[in-house]
């Protein structure tokens, strides 16, 4: 199905092929000039430098693609689209921009992102932190709510522990450290940490990212993230507060969360 993507801006299309079907290098260069970008910059927006890659490489097979694009909305079909890989992909997007996108005037200061169960690892997890930063405020927090997860990522976990979650300008200022570590774990890495800047040496995220789930509050410290009990989440009391800048998300993951940009 078509929704909006962190590293390519909507999912679908020739990405299925490149990278999906594709190796390693394939994967980590999408995802590397992905977090380049950055997710505000990327996520539910139709032309970004990786669709650009993707088609490019798509443009070099001879074979002809045909697609069939679906736009979801939880259990129920919203859209299907066949036809030309590239002209089926766009009307995609643009229904998946339509459904799958919620515009906000005002940047909530502290959001309740809940990861379903189907969410099984951080690093899928992930996606209840990349569809919201865009509509958080400079200075708020996301708790990544997942009290059924307890791990990181069985494939990347090593590395994610290694290096832990930072904003981008963390790794390419000491890059001789970093640069043996796969690029889409790096890419990961910045996706969940978020934007942000590094000032007199120090990083300086633009949002908090607080994790509420089984890990543990040594492996949250480890990992850059903040730490909540679970247990101490009281659902009820975030909701329907959105007036008070206060966010309650029952399934992130799918819909994405943006500001309307200035006029």
């Amino acid at each position: 199905p078509t929704f909006p993507h962190e590293v390519v801006g909507f999912s679908g299309g020739a990405k299925y092929i490149f990278p999906g079907i594709s190796g390693a290098d394939m994967i980590n260069a999408t995802h590397w000039l992905g977090a380049l970008a950055g997710v505000v910059g990327t996520i539910g927006i139709k032309d970004t430098p990786v669709r650009a890659m993707i088609h490019a490489a798509a443009a070099r097979l001879n074979t002809p693609i045909t697609l069939a694009a679906l736009i979801v909305e939880g259990h129920d079909l919203a859209g299907l689209v066949i036809g030309d890989v590239y002209d089926a992909w766009n009307a995609a997007a643009d229904l998946s921009a339509q459904r799958h996108i919620r515009w906000v005037e005002t940047p909530f200061k502290r959001v309740l992102s809940w990861a379903p169960a189907m969410y099984d690892e951080l690093w899928t997890a992930a996606k209840a932190m990349y569809k919201l930063e865009p509509a958080v405020a400079v200075g708020g927090e996301v708790i990544i709510y997942a009290p059924h997860l307890d791990v990181v990522s069985h494939v990347h976990g090593k590395y994610i522990y290694e290096i832990g979650y930072h904003i981008l300008p963390y790794f390419l200022t000491d890059w001789e450290r970093f640069k043996h570590v796969p690029l889409g774990v790096l890419a990961h890495s910045t996706h969940v940490r978020g934007s942000g800047v590094m000032e007199n040496g120090k990083e300086k995220a633009n949002v908090r990212v607080v994790l509420a789930s089984k890990v543990s509050p040594e492996d949250c410290a480890r990992l850059n993230l903040g730490y909540l009990d679970p247990a101490d989440v009281d659902v009820e009391s975030w909701k329907d507060r959105e007036d008070e800048g206060i966010l309650y998300v029952p399934r992130a993951g799918e819909i994405l969360f943006r500001k309307i940009p200035a006029a």
